[in-house]
């Protein structure tokens, strides 16, 4: 069950501790994600630990992997679909929490 978040929220709590909220945020999305899309792939624990082993790296493929999957699940609804994963990662080089902030949105938006 995907929860719909209020984005200031998590944005204000993410800067108020000092990033920790983020690291929730960044778990909450990917299995909200992999939730709506419907297929198993890798948890959000898992993401958090590739993208903290790999400094961060694997956090790109991350916000690109989000992006193909939130134009799966539109496309399932038929709704059009641009193509969010080269957006998300372009964002993604500006800073994650632009990155989550679109995620959630998007993720509001199909719940």
């Amino acid at each position: 069950m995907v929860i719909k978040r209020d984005i200031v929220l998590c944005i204000i709590l993410s800067i108020i501790t000092c990033g920790i909220y983020s690291l929730y945020w960044f778990v909450v999305l990917t299995d909200d994600t992999n939730a709506l899309v419907g297929e198993p792939d890798t948890s959000g624990i898992a993401s958090l630990l590739l993208t903290i082993i790999t400094c961060g790296i694997y956090g790109f493929y991350w916000a690109y992997r989000n992006g193909e999957k939130i134009d799966r699940i539109k496309r399932m609804r038929n709704i059009p679909a641009s193509n969010g994963g080269i957006l998300f990662l372009i964002l993604y080089f500006f800073g994650g929490i632009i990155t989550y902030a679109l995620i959630q949105n998007e993720l509001n938006n199909l719940a």
